[in-house]
């Protein structure tokens, strides 16, 4: 796979919110302090270049949860402030493509390639990725641009923040997506 600027890649930011801050309320550590700054970055890029952007919001329908729509944490995280113009997928689910329009206006700007940043890599990351493969997007997944936090595993061991998210990406890699850094993005857009 190879990515040009002139291919129109689009720019797909996942659940970059507020709510995501509190990493005691996801698990008490997280990967990956700079995932939103490199997203900042890449978005910047975007917009200078103006190629695509998607925003992705996650709105849960449990109404406890940091990222409800009622909760200040469901805002955009200040870094990825979405700009007038720039098209704001609502989903409730791990997936950006389901219950939402986001496959029809990629297929109706003719987008084939994509570019995935945010949060977290093993949930709605790692969801969006796999679909986009599946569905035939050449795929692109920021290691460094995307973040996650430490699990409990079925028998109540800790599994380190860092462990998930490199066994995420390798699970992904050239299966589902390219996994690349924020530089090789740069290089290829600039």
């Amino acid at each position: 796979m190879e990515l040009k600027k002139s291919n129109r890649p689009a720019l797909i930011l996942i659940d970059i919110q507020k709510g995501f801050a509190d990493i005691e309320y996801w698990g008490g550590e997280r990967n990956n302090p700079d995932a939103e700054s490199k997203a900042s970055e890449l978005l910047q890029l975007w917009r200078a270049h103006n190629l695509p952007i998607f925003h992705i919001q996650h709105c849960s329908s449990n109404s406890t949860s940091l990222l409800h729509e009622t909760n200040i944490g469901n805002a955009f995280n200040d870094l990825v402030t979405p700009v007038e113009g720039e098209p704001i997928i609502k989903k409730n689910v791990n997936s950006a493509f389901i219950g939402t329009d986001l496959q029809a206006q990629l297929d109706n700007d003719e987008i084939t390639t994509l570019v995935i940043v945010g949060l977290t890599t093993d949930h709605c990351v790692s969801t969006t990725t796999r679909m986009a493969g599946n569905l035939g997007y050449r795929t692109y997944l920021v290691s460094d641009a995307i973040a996650t936090f430490n699990k409990k595993g079925i028998t109540g061991q800790n599994y380190p923040a860092e462990l998930i998210h490199e066994t995420a990406l390798a699970s992904l890699n050239e299966e589902f997506a390219v996994i690349v850094t924020t530089d090789f993005i740069k290089q290829k857009i600039c």
